[in-house]
């Protein structure tokens, strides 16, 4: 009898082990065939989330999620962007779509961005909101307002950077979160240049767009910026040429022609004295900088130098600029370039 009793609680702790075995593989052990992401449109009951995992074809046995979405009693899987990577038992990838613990998005908005279209196709690229409705933030006029832009000068909050975002971000967060961003990036020192050379940031941004297209010679940014500021104080138009381009939509042009200098447009700095009512572009932070930081000259006039390295030839009369052009057109003269 009492061999009997010792059999029988051998069985009994065998069938038990078993079952805790068989359980905690079912919770725990890898379920994962390859590294990728699960992707949730929306709040999912079990049953929709289920068909999600199945058709991402990410999963070895579908019936170890099901198990562990009885035992984590899940009732609503959340929208997201789920990092899934082998390794992953069932219990942690259920609870993780249960409390939404998705993985961020890295999505880098680079300078030199011309229109508020490339800006919504760069964020929607790996969002979850399409480029329509980020389209539609971006010219939200009272959208605008609110962070204190209008609608020309809502692109030059979008400060060029690297950025961490949830895939699931809507388009009135994500205007949200560059305006932190922005508020970061003009507290203390910078907003205090601005307002000693006599500019909002808004102003600040819209001049270094125009800077940055008149050079790739980033040393220069502070000098070019000087030129425009001394234009601005004489009341002489800033005749940049990068707003004309802007202003026609052409921004492939190689030159600019009388006929271009004639459009129609407040962005057309041959026509309208001032600033343009916005950037042209996303300018670089340098760009900015270099703004802040002008170089204090009497310069009112630049052109290409004859050295033909990229650099740029300064003059603070139209006489001397003049030759100064004339001197560069000779350089590309003998080398029969046209």
């Amino acid at each position: 009898m009492k061999k009997t009793i010792i059999l029988l609680a051998a069985a009994l702790t065998i069938t038990t082990l078993t079952i805790i075995a068989t359980a905690y593989n079912f919770l725990f052990s890898d379920n994962v065939r390859q590294d990728g992401y699960l992707y949730i449109y929306d709040k999912s009951d079990p049953v929709e989330f289920l068909k999600l995992a199945d058709s991402s074809g990410l999963f070895i046995k579908l019936s170890r999620l099901q198990v562990s979405a009885k035992t984590e009693k899940l009732s609503v899987a959340e929208p997201g962007r789920y990092r899934i990577a082998k390794g992953m038992g069932s219990r942690e990838i259920v609870r993780m779509v249960k409390y939404g613990w998705q993985a961020p998005v890295n999505i880098t908005l680079s300078s030199h961005i011309r229109t508020k279209e490339r800006v919504a196709s760069i964020l929607s690229r790996n969002l979850r909101a399409d480029s329509v409705s980020i389209l539609k933030m971006l010219k939200n006029d009272s959208l605008a307002k609110s962070f204190g832009f209008d609608n020309a000068n809502f692109i030059g909050m979008f400060i060029p950077n690297t950025y961490e975002l949830f895939w699931t971000i809507t388009p009135e967060e994500i205007a949200k979160r560059f305006k932190r961003e922005y508020d970061l990036f003009w507290k203390g020192e910078r907003e205090q240049r601005a307002e000693r050379i006599g500019l909002t940031p808004q102003q600040v941004v819209t001049l270094a767009s125009i800077v940055s297209e008149e050079t790739n010679v980033k040393a220069e940014y502070p000098v070019i910026a000087g030129v425009y500021l001394n234009r601005i104080a004489k009341g002489i138009p800033l005749q940049a040429d990068p707003t004309v381009k802007f202003a026609i939509g052409d921004f492939g042009l190689k030159r600019i022609l009388f006929k271009h200098l004639e459009t129609s447009s407040p962005y057309n700095t041959y026509k309208v004295n001032g600033l343009p009512p916005g950037p042209i572009n996303i300018p670089p932070l340098q760009a900015v900088d270099g703004v802040l930081n002008r170089a204090e000259h009497k310069y009112l006039y630049f052109c290409a130098s004859e050295a033909l390295d990229g650099t740029h030839a300064f003059s603070e009369s139209l006489g001397e600029h003049n030759r100064r052009a004339r001197a560069y057109h000779s350089a590309l003269n003998r080398l029969n370039i046209r």
